[in-house]
């Protein structure tokens, strides 16, 4: 009773935001859909890797958690807020002992009142205007040359990067809209690419926070140079577009949140690899790997959090047929040490690799102080 009584309060401007994206989505001969091809037809698929130690810990993205962590506006533009005025943050991950990825992500608001909760009677220039810049670079280390001969001859690079520029604006109280623009370039030996990129998202809270609601279309663009040429000009991939809604609930009286994303709703169809054929996978199996499920522990001292999280997809396709795998799950936590924020998250990623993920965040204004 006590949820349905929040959620109750849900105004008309959120469901219509909701049902326009979700109409956009869904309209049979639009531009969007045709960049909903299945796994392996895209390019830059680093964008979908967890750009931080929170994002990895709750199951690789999430777009309901508004909890002042800069990094989820990355997964929403829309979770934006007056928590993330003047916050910095720097993530590293390494994933083997040659592929790295790092991050550094930095906002601001702009308002006379920016870090005040906008009311109805704001005018448009006084309400808070939320920003934030952010860079974000995959090194897949050095490689050696081979012909087809087995001889070697020299090494060369690889690198995928992307810059990012987020707007969030509140509409009310309760719900928050948001955009992100991020040029993205990607150089593998001679052969180097650029495409431009947008996310757009929002995001809905009940009046005491213990319900929250977010929904985004994430890597909307087009690549405007390709890998190589053909024949009568480049030749062009997709980005991989991502529909994602996600819920976050905070349990009454207990320091405990549970939550559920629902990815790739654009399409149905996420097979890959030995899976490419949507006939070989059940209908309830590929229905759950559209979903990640987390559970965090917050205690109201806001000091540290515990995450547990369950990905069923990233389980199907990196699990081992012939040994035990705890693909899929993964778990992090964080502190908060003086002016400083710590986060990890450990994920695996087959039996032999796992991933580690860290994060340092801090606020100027706490520094300055």
């Amino acid at each position: 009773m006590y949820f349905c009584k929040n959620f109750g309060v849900v105004k008309k401007k959120s469901l219509r935001f909701v049902c326009l994206m979700v109409a956009l989505i869904t309209m049979k001969n639009g531009n969007l859909l045709a960049q909903t091809s299945g796994s392996g037809t895209s390019v830059f698929h680093f964008m979908e890797l967890p750009v931080s130690a929170r994002l990895n810990a709750l199951g690789g993205s999430n777009v309901a958690i508004d909890n002042g962590d800069i990094s989820m506006s990355v997964a929403n533009p829309a979770l934006l807020s007056q928590k993330t005025h003047n916050m910095c943050q720097l993530n590293y991950c390494r994933y083997t002992s040659w592929v790295n990825m790092g991050s550094a992500l930095f906002g601001h608001n702009f308002s006379r009142s920016k870090l005040e909760q906008p009311t109805k009677h704001d005018s448009l220039f006084s309400k808070p205007n939320y920003v934030a810049v952010g860079f974000q670079f995959v090194s897949y280390g050095k490689m050696t040359y081979t012909d087809e001969n087995g001889i070697t001859g020299g090494d060369f690079t690889a690198t995928d990067m992307v810059i990012s520029a987020t707007y969030a604006r509140p509409l009310s109280r309760l719900f928050t809209i948001g955009l992100t623009l991020k040029p993205i370039y990607s150089v593998y030996e001679s052969y180097h690419s650029f495409a431009l990129g947008a996310d757009i998202g929002g995001h809905y809270h009940t009046q005491d926070g213990t319900f929250q609601l977010g929904l985004t279309l994430r890597n909307i663009g087009w690549q405007l140079k390709g890998f190589y040429s053909q024949e009568g000009g480049q030749h062009t991939e997709k980005l991989p577009l991502n529909l994602e809604l996600g819920w976050a609930y905070q349990v009454e009286k207990a320091p405990f949140r549970i939550g559920m994303t629902l990815h790739n709703l654009q399409r149905w169809h996420l097979g890959y690899g030995v899976d490419a054929n949507e006939a070989s996978i059940a209908w309830y199996d590929m229905l759950f790997r559209h979903t990640i499920f987390y559970v965090d522990v917050v205690p109201q001292s806001d000091k540290f959090y515990l995450t547990l999280s369950y990905n069923h997809r990233r389980n199907r396709e990196l699990r081992l047929a012939s040994a035990r795998s705890l693909a899929g799950i993964a778990m992090g936590g964080g502190m908060r040490i003086k002016q400083f924020g710590v986060d990890f998250a450990v994920s695996q990623l087959n039996k032999r690799n796992i991933s580690f993920h860290l994060g340092l965040s801090m606020n100027i204004n706490d520094l300055l102080k």
